[in-house]
C-alpha cells in the first residue's frame, strides 16, 4: 500500500506514496468486522534538536471495528451519539483503513524526534552545531549588567585624581 498524505508531522512522518506494509486480520464479530495487525513504514523527519534528517523503520499496531450499517443505524436510533461518533462503519463491504491507519501512526511517532539520545542540539547565539564543537561558547554579558561592564572598561575621573 502507498502511504497517504499527512501521515505525520511537519517535523516527522511516513512521506506520501512511500511504500507501507500491511499485516491485517480481519474477524467477523457480532458488531462487524475487527481489523487488527501492524503497519510497517520508513519514517523520515528531522532532528528537533539540530535538526539533521533523521530516517527509521517503525512498526505501528492497528485495531479498529467496522460496524455493520444495520447495526450502526441501530445505534443512531438509539440515540447513542457517542459510540455514533466513534464507530467506523463498512460502507458497501469495504473498511475505509484510512483514517484508523493515520490515527495508530500519528500518535506513535514522537513529538520531539532525537537524531540521538544525547543530542546537543544548536548554539542559541550563533546557530553553529554543537556536536562538531563540544567546547562552543560564547561570552556574554546579560544586559542589566552592560551599564557595568563599560565602567570597567574606561578609567574612571575618581582613579585618574588619586594617581596624581
Amino acid at each position: 500500500m502507498q502511504a497517504p498524505a499527512d501521515l505525520g508531522t511537519a517535523v516527522i512522518g511516513i512521506p506520501e506514496g512511500s511504500d507501507l506494509e500491511l499485516d491485517l486480520r480481519l474477524e467477523a464479530v457480532m458488531e462487524g468486522v475487527l481489523v487488527s495487525g501492524t503497519v510497517r513504514g520508513t519514517v523520515q523527519g528531522e532532528c528537533s534538536r539540530c535538526l539533521d534528517p533523521i530516517s527509521y523503520e517503525t512498526v505501528v499496531d492497528v485495531t479498529e471495528l467496522f460496524a455493520y450499517p444495520e447495526k450502526a443505524a441501530a445505534s443512531a436510533e438509539a440515540g447513542d451519539e457517542e459510540v455514533q461518533d466513534e464507530e467506523s462503519v463498512l460502507e458497501d463491504d469495504m473498511a475505509d483503513l484510512e483514517p484508523p491507519l493515520r490515527d495508530s501512526v500519528v500518535t506513535a511517532l514522537p513529538f520531539q524526534p532525537l537524531c540521538r539520545e544525547d543530542c546537543p542540539g544548536l548554539c542559541s547565539e550563533c546557530g553553529a552545531r554543537l556536536a562538531d564543537d563540544p567546547g562552543h561558547h560564547h561570552d556574554v554579558v546579560d544586559p542589566r549588567w552592560s551599564a557595568l561592564q563599560s565602567m570597567l572598561e574606561s578609567p574612571s575621573v575618581s582613579d585618574e585624581t588619586k594617581e596624581s
